[in-house]
């Protein structure tokens, strides 16, 4: 027998087949079952152990349905899909296979075959299964198609799950048979038990939302550590996921394949996870690249510049490092003597090295914005993780991928098959040199000016305590609009004088002139 609990709380968890032919029980008491039972050996109930040997089984059931579902608490019970295999033999057939399977665990396993599971699940205590001189007919048993119900009638209400005090108040009004919990009408066991009697009361007329799931294998490329301290600085996960990547390019590397975008999870050590049942408390950041790459230190640099902007409110105990999106390894080659050739992905690193080092708003890109006024007419933005809209698509990646190939490839057979060189003369033409242009320099905002005007031409413009004569205006040119925000309407003026050219506007809004941008 296997117990679990201690001193008082000590219980019998599982007992042999022979105990139980002895009327031994689980739920008993030690001294309650040696006094059936003078020759029990007692053995402390191990979880690790148990979990092992679960999982070990589990893996080898799908080898006869890939439907398979260790049922929780209660180890030594699965859920196993019987769907379609009326081809190959039928639901007996594969009661057969599970029984082979089982019995490298279990000398005497038991397998029962129903439409739902709570119905299979008694079916496995029918009495057949239990004589000890019975073959391997009667330690399966299938029940007939839609017969669950009447199949589950005369079986104790002891089969069915439900709450102990559900229980006894049943067997306290005289009901012994799940046929009988199931004859009583719903309004009666809601209006009285709720909606833990209603649960009961399903599955006593066979109504069981229970069903295996179909068993998956892990399609996500993942390294996962646990801390042995929890870390509550970023350099020690830094270096984990510095681990973790060249593990995950290096197998990515050899299934041809390029990572796209990796997802970092980090279990957060805190309050939240104190309870045994209680599932981990776990926060996962994606990080993207430009393009799919198969080298360490660009992915490397998004993820470290990732990190470096997340705030940690609790102590990290684990990390996990997986790969979410994955692109066909690009087969294009660098050419040493070809100028014309960059490596992208040395430049994402770069990119990436100067925004983890200047921070996260260091490297930005001009955008141009719908608009006609001059100092909302672009913007800067950060030239990051934000932007992977306008990064290739897989597909796209792998189009262009092959179609280089295919180019490159079309070329060299021309080269190949003309068999000679064909040069190209041309006379060298000096191209002139240009002088260097003026650099236009944008206020933002724009500054207060005074100007003096002749007919409403400006003549003399008063900046910064500076009198500058104008030699020459252009204008005016009226810019207006954004009547549905804060509109604006400006009389623009280029004017030029002997430092340079000055964009000037009149305000028409307050009558007052500003000063734009200017050349020198």
């Amino acid at each position: 027998m296997l117990t679990d609990g201690a001193g008082a709380q000590k219980r019998l968890r599982a007992v042999s087949a022979a105990a139980g032919r002895a009327g031994v029980r689980a739920g008993m008491r030690p001294t309650e079952a040696r006094a059936l039972c003078a020759d029990l050996h007692e053995f402390a109930w191990d979880d690790v152990a148990i979990g092992a040997a679960v999982t070990e089984l589990s893996a080898a059931l799908v080898a006869a349905s890939p439907q398979v579902t260790p049922v929780s608490g209660a180890p030594g019970l699965w859920w196993v899909g019987a769907s379609g295999f009326d081809g190959i033999g039928g639901e007996r057939e594969l009661g057969s296979a599970l029984l082979r399977v089982a019995r490298r665990w279990h000398p005497r396993p038991r397998v029962a075959i129903g439409d739902s599971c709570v119905a299979a699940r008694a079916a496995t205590w029918a009495g057949a299964s239990f004589e000890r001189t019975g073959g391997d007919r009667t330690l399966v048993h299938v029940i007939a198609p839609g017969h669950d119900a009447a199949w589950l009638a005369p079986a104790p209400l002891a089969l069915v799950p439900m709450d102990e005090e559900l229980r006894a108040a049943l067997h306290a009004l005289g009901l012994r048979t799940v046929g009988a919990l199931a004859a009583l009408s719903a309004e009666d066991v809601e209006r009285r038990w709720g909606e833990i009697g209603m649960r009961a009361w399903r599955l006593a007329n066979a109504n069981d939302a229970r069903r295996p799931v179909l068993a998956r294998v892990e399609t996500q490329p993942a390294v996962e550590v646990e801390l042995t301290i929890p870390a509550a600085t970023m350099e020690p996960i830094l270096f984990l996921v510095r681990a973790a990547l060249e593990r995950l390019v290096h197998d990515m590397i050899a299934h041809g394949r390029a990572i796209a975008a990796v997802a970092i999870t980090l279990t957060l050590d805190d309050a939240r996870g104190a309870l045994v049942d209680a599932p981990a408390h776990t926060v996962t950041r994606e990080a993207r690249a430009a393009r799919p790459l198969a080298r360490v230190l660009p992915l490397f640099e998004r993820c470290r510049a990732l990190l470096d902007s997340w705030t940690l409110d609790a102590p990290v105990s684990a990390v996990r490092v997986a790969i979410v999106a994955v692109a066909p390894l690009s087969g294009e080659q660098g050419d040493l003597l070809s100028t014309s050739w960059r490596d992208l992905g040395a430049a994402d690193a770069a990119l990436e090295r100067l925004r983890a080092e200047l921070g996260a708003g260091a490297i930005v890109r001009a955008e141009a914005q719908d608009t006609h006024r001059p100092e909302k007419a672009g913007l800067w933005k950060d030239f990051g993780p934000s932007l992977q809209s306008d990064s290739p698509t897989v597909s796209q990646t792998s189009q262009t991928s092959q179609t280089s190939q295919s180019t490159r490839c079309q070329t060299n057979s021309r080269a190949a098959a003309s068999g000679s060189d064909h040069r190209t003369v041309r006379l060298v033409v000096r191209e002139p040199v240009l002088a260097t242009p003026a650099a236009r320099r944008a206020l933002d905002p724009p500054e207060h000016i005074d100007v003096s005007c002749d007919n409403e031409v400006p003549r003399t413009i008063t900046w910064r305590g500076q009198h500058i004569p104008v030699t020459r205006a252009l204008g005016p040119e009226r810019l207006s609009g954004d009547w549905w925000d804060d509109g604006y309407r400006r009389d623009y003026w280029r004017c030029e004088s002997g430092l340079g050219e000055m964009v000037v506007y009149l305000d028409r809004s307050d009558d007052a002139w500003r000063v734009q941008a200017w050349s020198d």
